[in-house]
């Protein structure tokens, strides 16, 4: 329904991959000055194909495939230059670490990075907008209540990729008191598409109306506001979510074949996580007492499955041991170590004790030091039911969530919120897929915040 989605991102990949074959032919007849002949395509066309693979990959990490790339164009220039220039650096430790090919293209490196730049970002900024930018945008109505609702306005009317636009907002209120005029709102403007909260008690009562609407003569489109939400913004309208929402789309069974496969891959992390650790704790350990006195460790007690308290081990990133607070709260900060260890999550790795034994995931909604938790659980509903799953040391909040200045975790209650909504999404949505994205999003995060990336 979104073109602004999944048809963008396919149009996008095999723009970009031609891009790459079409810059390598470029770049042989540059080098040779003649067309490259068959000879010297064949020699080339093995090694780079790999290395177009992993640059498609690369270009996923970074994000190049995502929504915001689609919609927001400002910082796309930067974002190629910076990835493409990682993708020469990563291709020249290729030949340099498996020469089994004939070939040692320093030369062609330089000439293909040129190349390749000057063919993405025209492909990106000045051909891909004109062939996939939607027609006359549909007017849409909607209806529904809350700051969701808002929200959603507010990103669809100001994305003109997006197909169509909201030209009538009705709330609940206004719909029960005056249906007909809302009918008369819609063929005015004439509207095609009806995004509507059915969940709400109140839509409820008028569902035969709307019924007759979408079946009738006029015959509008239909789509569910829940599903319209998490398709622009990759988490669930949470202030909209009532009881029935979990009972439909929460579900505990753990004996399939994803909760078997997730189980081996967490052991095969935990197993490497150990190795990291184990490798880089003398040097923790050095800088830790060049800044002061404290332990290497931390020992905290956190939420797992269930709801079942966890004893979990970190590398200490603060002054003396985290309670569960807001970063700055009571005095206690975060060490110059620390703030680097926690960038890169390296802090996390001595985790891998929990995820051996099962208590947590390397992939699933982030746990909670069981003091915070339970303040949380009495301020935010629902808080409680992301516990319903094993919690895990990275996510699909930490790897979508925006957070404050500075901080690379919630530090408000009204952002925890927004990490929930992201949670409940996934929570929802969770398999091999979704995880394999995750784990490659979050890599991509480590790397960037240690370099240009």
């Amino acid at each position: 329904m979104l073109f602004g989605g999944k048809k963008a991102t396919v149009l996008l990949f095999i723009g970009d991959a031609a891009v790459f074959v079409l810059s390598l032919w470029v770049t042989l007849f540059i080098r040779y000055r003649v067309l490259p002949t068959q000879e010297i395509w064949a020699l080339h066309a093995a090694p780079f194909g790999l290395l177009f693979c992993a640059w498609l990959l690369v270009f996923y990490m970074a994000g190049l495939y995502g929504k915001q790339v689609v919609r927001l164009e400002s910082e796309l220039w930067g974002t190629i230059v910076r990835t493409q220039i990682f993708n020469i650096i990563l291709a020249a430790l290729f030949f340099f670490l498996i020469p089994f090919f004939g070939i040692a293209p320093k030369t062609n490196l330089g000439i293909y990075l040129v190349v390749s730049l000057a063919g993405i970002l025209l492909w990106r900024l000045s051909i891909f907008p004109g062939v996939s930018a939607p027609g006359a945008r549909v007017a849409a109505a909607l209806v529904g209540t809350g700051p969701e609702v808002d929200e959603l306005v507010a990103a669809v009317n100001a994305n003109p990729r997006y197909p169509f636009s909201f030209e009538v907002i009705v709330g609940m209120d206004q719909l029960q008191r005056d249906f007909s005029g809302f009918v008369q709102k819609l063929e005015h403007s004439r509207v095609a598409l009806l995004v509507v909260d059915a969940e709400h008690d109140a839509t409820r009562a008028l569902l035969p109306k709307i019924y007759r609407l979408i079946f009738g003569p006029r015959r509008y489109q239909f789509a569910n506001f829940y599903a319209v939400y998490e398709e622009v913004f990759d988490r669930v309208p949470l202030s909209l979510l009532r009881y029935d929402w979990f009972l439909k789309n929460v579900s505990l069974s753990s004996a399939t074949p994803y909760a078997v496969l997730k189980r081996l891959i967490d052991l095969i992390g935990g197993i490497l996580m150990g190795f990291v650790t184990l490798i880089i704790a003398p040097f923790v350990w050095i800088g830790m007492k060049l800044e002061g006195p404290g332990p290497l460790f931390i020992e905290q007690e956190r939420i797992g499955k269930g709801g079942v308290r966890v004893r979990t081990f970190k590398f200490r990133t603060m002054e003396r041991n985290d309670r569960g607070e807001w970063i700055g709260a009571g005095g206690n900060r975060v060490t110059k170590l620390g703030g680097f260890l926690r960038r890169i999550s390296l802090d996390e790795f001595p985790q891998f004790i929990n995820v051996l034994r099962g208590e947590l995931s390397l992939i699933g909604p982030r746990n909670d030091i069981a003091g915070l938790a339970e303040r949380l659980a009495a301020e935010i509903p629902y808080y409680n039911v992301r516990y319903v799953v094993k919690p895990g040391i990275t996510g699909w909040a930490q790897i979508n969530q925006q957070y404050e200045q500075g901080n690379i975790s919630p530090q408000s209650v009204a952002e925890t919120k927004v990490r929930l909504a992201y949670d409940f999404y996934y929570i929802k949505n969770r398999s091999l897929a979704l995880d394999l994205i995750i784990a490659l999003k979050t890599f991509k995060r480590m790397l960037f915040r240690v370099s240009p990336w």
